[in-house]
């Protein structure tokens, strides 16, 4: 049996035929914005860059051979891979016009640096070779860690043609290089020779 009509002055009450609407979330208040530190904070890193600027690396630079003729080949360190060396080397500088240093003198330079990169035991070595002012730089790296050898530094200044050459660690490993000069060897000496005189004082012999 159904319920009675509630009744009041305006007339029945009839129930609705539909749910009721469901009221609307409340809004999230606004949120007050944070305060800013009045100091920046204290970090041992580098500061970070501006929008224009280059970060700054603390890595041991790549090395990279920029604005000049080069040359370069990623070898496997056998005992062979001197004879190798010389050969692409000595093609290359002889393709560029270079007549000097002689085939002997570039061969010995080449074949110290690729026989003490080899001498690290590492898998591999790579071979450079580049110009600049009739002056050439051939650099070798062994790819692994080691220390520095003063005997190589040695045997390379004692070669013709060598005007310096030096070693250091670096990311790929050790690197050893030899700058040499392009100029006739009897045009070297005499260049040498005037350099010394210039340096050394003046003597006057006089006869009794």
């Amino acid at each position: 049996m159904n319920d009675p009509l509630h009744m009041d002055g305006k007339g029945p009450k009839v129930p609705p035929s539909y749910p009721p609407r469901t009221p609307p979330p409340q809004k999230k208040p606004v949120e007050a914005p944070r305060p800013q530190p009045s100091t920046k904070p204290v970090t041992s890193s580098l500061p970070l860059p501006g929008p224009r600027q280059a970060r700054l690396d603390t890595r041991r630079p790549r090395m990279a051979i920029r604005d000049r003729r080069a040359a370069n080949w990623a070898l496997q360190a056998y005992p062979w891979t001197g004879a190798q060396a010389v050969r692409k080397v000595t093609e290359t500088v002889r393709a560029w016009g270079y007549a000097y240093p002689e085939d002997d003198a570039l061969e010995r330079t080449v074949r110290l640096l690729v026989d003490a990169a080899a001498a690290d035991k590492g898998r591999r070595i790579s071979v450079h070779v580049a110009d600049q002012e009739d002056m050439l730089l051939v650099v070798v790296l062994s790819h692994t860690s080691a220390g520095p050898d003063d005997t190589l530094l040695s045997d390379l200044a004692a070669l013709p043609g060598t005007t310096s050459c030096g070693t250091n660690a670096s990311d790929e490993g050790r690197r050893m290089w030899a700058v040499l000069s392009t100029e006739r060897p009897c045009a070297l000496r005499a260049d040498r020779q005037q350099a010394s005189a210039v340096n050394e004082p003046a003597t006057t012999t006089i006869r009794l």
